[in-house]
């Protein structure tokens, strides 16, 4: 019943009200309907819909009472921007500073190709003995700069290009049930992720190291590239021989784990889905479930 009140007020005053106001206020609820019926979830306001607003702001005083669809603020900001268009528009002058003449520009380009030791500062104030008045920022526009050079490729990108030609070598170490260590060197290949050679070991020297190499390699097949860490058990001599083979050493960086991220994500796989699953009894034990896994890998 409350809800009839409002409406039967509205309707005497709209008897009372004169012809003119209710057809321009029919207009205006006219146009917010017209612009809520698009086919948008959210009604879309258009750039006549936005002139229309700004000459009813001029035409009728009150345009607010009559305003659903957007704030009376947004009509304001309309009108400014309309008013900035109108007076960018009788000015019909082009926005920002005037072009350096060709010749100085030129000139600029000259200075600063055959003196390539100078500054920006130092160029302003040759130009300035000429009695040529310019800003830095025209300088450092103008101003002769070499030809770049051809990007370098990133290591990743390496590693995509020559992943075929690629092997990663790495070890971990293993607990065993009684407190001994021993210690996993494998070789993985990028191309494929084939881990090419598994060896246990309780004492790693260079010596065994390099054998583990030899017998991954056999008959010729070797990768181009190596790319392994810094660890010491390499040997000195293990680059140099390895380049006797035919196979260039990628070192990783000092604490770089990512350059070798295709190892390093082995053996986090090795130890989340295999290792931590068993406890380790002795160097035969480990070699069995190893050999067991490689094969399921």
């Amino acid at each position: 019943m409350f809800d009839w009140v409002p409406l039967s007020v509205s309707v005497v005053l709209t008897a009372l009200r004169g012809r003119h106001a209710l057809l321009v206020e029919n207009l205006l609820l006219r146009q917010q309907l017209a612009v809520a019926l698009r086919s948008h979830r959210r009604p879309h306001v258009r750039w006549h819909d936005r002139l229309f607003w700004v000459v009813a702001r001029r035409l009728c005083t009150d345009w607010r009472r009559h305003l659903v669809l957007v704030q009376p603020e947004t009509v304001l900001r309309w009108h400014r921007q309309s008013w900035r268009l109108f007076w960018w528009w009788r000015s019909r002058r082009p926005t920002g500073r005037p072009r350096l003449p060709p010749e100085v520009r030129e000139l600029i380009h000259r200075l600063s190709e055959e003196n390539r030791l100078w500054g920006t500062e130092r160029i302003r104030g040759e130009l300035l003995k000429l009695g040529i008045v310019v800003g830095n920022g025209s300088i450092r526009r103008y101003r002769w700069r070499p030809a770049p050079r051809p990007p370098s490729q990133t290591w990743g990108t390496f590693l995509r290009n020559h992943a075929h030609s690629i092997w990663a070598a790495d070890l971990l170490t293993v607990q065993t049930l009684t407190f001994r260590t021993f210690y996993v060197l494998f070789f993985i290949s990028h191309g494929r992720r084939e881990l090419i050679r598994v060896a246990v070991t309780a004492h790693p020297t260079a010596a065994w190291v390099w054998r583990q190499l030899i017998e991954a390699t056999p008959w010729g097949r070797h990768p181009n590239y190596l790319a392994r860490d810094r660890d010491r058990v390499y040997g000195g001599d293990f680059v140099a021989r390895a380049a006797a083979l035919g196979i260039d050493t990628l070192l990783t960086p000092y604490r770089a784990p990512q350059a070798n991220a295709i190892a390093e994500r082995v053996v986090r796989t090795l130890r989340n889905e295999c290792l931590d699953h068993v406890l380790i009894l002795n160097e035969r034990h480990l070699r069995s479930v190893l050999a067991e896994y490689v094969a399921y890998y």
